[in-house]
């Protein structure tokens, strides 16, 4: 990357703190007290963990928050996980603008942070740094095959669609008639959805030209969902089912015996879940009107769930050079409620298909060896998003609880990060006198050939999608290359 730089962006670290002397002028004296009463604060991560911090901290009224972002662009998981057609769920990025527009919160993109600048480097520029990185990895399936052509993510798949700079080599192959999606998310039904839905449909959406290109060409006529456990453990929720149940030109497939005896266990259930389970049972149990039927009926593609079904290895085609199928443990149930768990029969099955994509979860990476983590449950270990034996550190969202629940669940997990930093600021437990905050580090980055990408270069290049998007009717035409994004910006 060119080292050529904005000639704001090299000013020099503020000085330590030093004592007055008697010819120090007043002015300077003001500028030195004013500082001193600036809380400086830098987040790491900019999806809805980083932006709902930076929210709640902006409420401090002198409080300056850094946001520093590894990719170009902002916004995270809204931009590059929500699917493309939930256009409604991005809305939060207006919210995440008008933080961005604070006067006292800038946005460092471009900067990876434990690369490009470490976290000692933040934790003494700042009073107070907080973790909000996510998790940018998925959890293997630890099976024999697993390394197959022919097997991914349904993280990397969701990444290739949606436009993440690290996924475009994908190129899955969509020539065969069947995928098996491991796992039964939100996630896994967002795959199943992307994959089935005519293509048509998703013209209109701010999918990847590249995306949309591959999958005219899709080949795949049924997707199988396949999950460890029963109906009444299936982790994702009703607005997704009734939308995979209503998809234009598919039907889905459910196994009546599946559901036998779960009529009477609705009772003791949950409402949220109970209104999921009845929703699953109507589908597979009871006989579709005329209308319904005769949709089903017309329908070229097909989706199901295959319950008690533990993957034990991923078969290998003929030649080796992709996959053939999944080989299945048949499980049945043990333990009652949240602590039901899976057990094998001692019953095989093969599920023969020719794409194989694994939705077992998300996983956070360590991000600096100076910061603690726990590569077991893949979160930094915290008490109250307080980072455990290291003063002034801080997390928030799914490297601080795990990659689990929805937008809403990480802004309420947040604001707490949020409200206990600032506690902890009033209590006096946060570094006392001025930290040089982002100058100190915009000149280390100047120094290392760096060059960050500020809220208004992002807009620039926002306006540049959605020009690009507004010829073929999209919201927008998504840039997927960092060099092309740092070259429109003339960096």
């Amino acid at each position: 990357m060119a080292s050529r730089c904005w000639r704001w962006w090299g000013r020099s670290a503020l000085p330590r703190t030093r004592p007055l002397s008697a010819g120090s002028t007043p002015s300077f004296r003001h500028q030195f007290s004013t500082q001193e009463k600036t809380p400086q604060i830098c987040v790491v991560g900019s999806g809805p963990a980083g932006f709902y911090t930076a929210q709640h901290l902006l409420k401090h009224p002198q409080a300056h928050v850094d946001i520093y972002e590894k990719q170009p662009v902002p916004f995270g998981l809204v931009r590059f996980g929500v699917a493309p057609d939930h256009p409604e769920v991005k809305n939060v990025i207006n919210t995440f603008t008008q933080t961005a527009h604070s006067g006292r919160c800038a946005f460092w993109g471009n900067v990876e942070v434990g690369r490009d600048v470490t976290v000692p480097e933040l934790r003494e520029a700042y009073h107070a740094v907080v973790l909000s990185y996510g998790a940018e990895d998925h959890r293997a399936l630890e099976i024999p095959g697993e390394e197959l052509p022919g097997v991914c993510s349904a993280r990397a798949f969701v990444g290739w669609y949606n436009g993440l700079p690290e996924n475009q080599e994908l190129k899955p192959d969509l020539s065969c008639d069947t995928a098996v999606i491991l796992g039964q998310g939100n996630v896994a039904l967002d795959v199943a959805r992307i994959l089935l839905t005519p293509p048509e449909h998703l013209e209109k959406t701010d999918i990847t030209k590249a995306a949309l290109g591959v999958l005219r060409q899709s080949r795949v006529k049924t997707v199988w969902l396949v999950g460890r456990r029963g109906p009444l453990q299936v982790a994702f929720t009703i607005k997704e089912l009734r939308e995979m149940i209503q998809l234009p030109g598919t039907r889905p497939i459910l196994d009546p015996v599946d559901f036998l005896d779960l009529q009477d266990r609705l009772k003791e259930v949950p409402r949220p879940r109970k209104r999921l389970t009845e929703l699953l049972l109507r589908t597979a149990i009871e006989k579709p009107g005329p209308e319904e039927a005769a949709r089903r009926a017309s329908a070229s593609r097909a989706w199901g769930l295959r319950f008690f079904r533990s993957p034990q290895q991923v078969l290998p085609s003929p030649d080796g050079r992709g996959a053939a199928g999944v080989r299945l443990a048949v499980t049945r149930l043990e333990g009652v409620g949240e602590t039901t768990r899976a057990v094998p029969t001692g019953a095989m099955e093969d599920l023969p298909c020719g794409l194989v994509l694994s939705s077992v979860g998300y996983k956070s990476r360590p991000i600096d060896p100076s910061v603690p983590f726990d590569s077991k449950l893949g979160v930094i270990p915290n008490v109250e998003g307080r980072v455990t034996d290291v003063p002034g550190l801080y997390c928030s969202g799914w490297v601080k609880r795990g990659p689990t629940g929805v937008i809403a669940t990480t802004m309420t997990d947040s604001f707490l990060t949020g409200q206990t930093l600032l506690q902890d600021l009033k209590a006096g437990l946060l570094p006392s006198g001025p930290r040089p905050g982002s100058s100190a580090i915009q000149a280390l980055l100047s120094s290392r050939g760096v060059q960050p990408v500020s809220f208004s270069d992002w807009e620039k290049l926002d306006a540049e999608e959605v020009a690009r998007g507004q010829g073929t009717g999209k919201p927008r035409e998504k840039l997927v290359d960092p060099q092309e994004m740092l070259r429109l910006l003339g960096h």
